[in-house]
């Protein structure tokens, strides 16, 4: 038994599997990802169809009236919205529509919200914020907050980074709208960073458009929901980083574990560690070097076989392995050092040899039935022959491989033919047994009588144990 080999042969597959288990730990993340996902968007769309209910019945019950419904809607809609947004991001859903006429509108995260959405005055809504404080003196020392259109809330922010000159230069409305908003922050108190945008702009609020704008925002969660499943599709995807990854640690597994025979095999020439010669160490030290690079191109290649050409990564490193040989094979055989005969006798071993060690892998994954097996090796011998020969081998070498590989396919064409004779006697057998089981199975008595006689002869039961008449059955059932 070569211990060595096995040895070798163990670490190699390691190294696939490890590899492997990274892309399985990618796909396990990606399916994680998308399932919580699944449930985000579920959570959403429900918060936006609750939004949806609460906003009809205000509708049909005309809460507020013509000139104030759009107020609870905007309240409600501030809830639904904001709630949605953060569901869809797996995030908890914070808002709270309190609904009660006091001091505030919504409860977010512990901080109470005064909305207002009040058009009249031409001032972004700040006359109804002034009224409110006069009523709630308290309102903002306890950290509520007034919440404004956004539209209205991003036109006060335009007018407030003015200076004095550049809001009289602009226009003139636009001068005694600067000085009316800093009269406002200077006598109520009230700091810009008190107010805040609401989710809509005011028109979006409206009786007559809320229906609109519950549709764009469901397509604005769905599109959401698409893009963040588009990031953890993009994330699992296999990168160079992890690629160098997986080839500086193969690189280091087979470096060690070449540099650990070599001192093993030394060792059992009869030598000592400290018995080593010089020469010895330089023969491990190029070893381990070519074990190395070896393990390094495996990592690598094994990555990117199984990542972007969908192989199983038991069949890559057996291919990596496989041209390894081959081409050693080859550089022997051109150095005179081997025959004809051996270079293709060499290197039809050393596949089959790695060609058993991948269907072993495989084997402990997936359940193979054992008749395919003698193919499955035979068949991949073959093509990691031919194929290692026609990328990495000259001419003369690929005539040699080539002639093997025609003999190896005019055996297989062979079984192929008995193989689909084989199945169209079985097919016609099977038909003929089916047959047979309908006439034994017919809800008419003599005919399944009959039936069953053909079918007991047919499966093989013992002539003098079928009763074939009324004799027969008297006697069996009486005595």
């Amino acid at each position: 038994m070569d211990v060595a080999q096995i040895v070798k042969s163990t670490q190699e597959q390691g190294v696939a599997a490890w590899v492997d288990y990274l892309n399985q730990l990618r796909l396990n993340e990606l399916l994680a990802k998308l399932t919580s996902q699944n449930m985000n968007l579920e959570q959403a769309l429900a918060e936006l169809q609750k939004m949806k209910v609460n906003i009809a019945a205000l509708i049909e019950n005309n809460r507020g009236g013509a000139k104030g419904m759009h107020g609870f809607i905007a309240e409600t809609a501030e809830v639904g919205i904001e709630n949605a947004r953060n569901l869809i991001k797996g995030l908890d859903a914070v808002c709270e529509w309190i609904n009660n006429n006091g001091p505030a509108d919504i409860l977010r995260n512990g901080t109470e919200i005064q909305q207002k959405f009040v058009r009249s005055g031409g001032h972004f809504g700040l006359e109804a914020v002034k009224a409110h404080l006069e009523q709630y003196p308290d309102f903002i020392r306890n950290g509520g907050k007034y919440q404004i259109p956004k539209d209205f809330y991003n036109d006060l922010q335009r007018i407030l980074a003015l200076s004095q000159e550049e809001a009289a230069k602009e226009s003139t409305s636009t001068y005694q709208l600067w000085k009316w908003i800093h009269t406002f922050f200077e006598e109520t108190g009230v700091s810009p960073s008190d107010l805040e945008p609401a989710v809509l702009d005011y028109s979006a609020v409206q009786a007559g458009k809320i229906g609109k704008t519950i549709q764009q925002e469901e397509n604005n969660i769905k599109a959401e929901d698409q893009r963040r499943r588009n990031e953890a599709y993009e994330a699992s995807k296999p990168t160079l980083q992890e690629g160098v990854k997986a080839a500086g640690i193969s690189a280091a597994m087979e470096g060690g574990m070449t540099f650990c025979l070599g001192v093993w095999k030394k060792h059992k020439q009869g030598k000592r560690l400290s018995e080593f010669t010089a020469e010895d160490w330089k023969e491990i030290g190029i070893d381990t070097t070519k074990g190395t690079v070896q393990g390094a191109i495996r990592g690598g290649t094994v990555y990117a076989m199984t990542n972007f050409t969908a192989t199983p990564a038991a069949v890559a490193n057996a291919f990596v392995t496989a041209a390894f040989g081959v081409t050693g094979q080859g550089i022997k055989f051109r150095r005179g050092e081997i025959s004809a005969e051996e270079f293709v006798e060499n290197s039809e071993i050393l596949c089959l040899d790695v060609s058993i060690s991948a269907v072993s892998a495989m084997l402990g994954q997936v359940a193979i039935p054992i008749p395919v097996l003698g193919a499955m090796i035979g068949n991949v011998a073959g093509m990691f022959m031919y194929q290692i020969a026609k990328d990495n081998l000259s001419e003369k070498e690929q005539i040699l491989i080539q002639a093997y590989q025609e003999s190896f396919a005019a055996l297989n064409q062979t079984l192929d033919e008995r193989y689909y004779k084989l199945l169209a006697m079985l097919k016609k057998e099977m038909e003929r047994f089916s047959s047979m089981l309908e006439l034994a199975f017919d809800p008419d008595v003599n005919i399944a009588f009959d039936g069953s006689i053909v079918l007991a002869d047919y499966v093989g039961v013992t002539p003098k144990k079928v009763l074939r008449n009324k004799r027969d059955i008297d006697q069996y059932f009486l005595n």
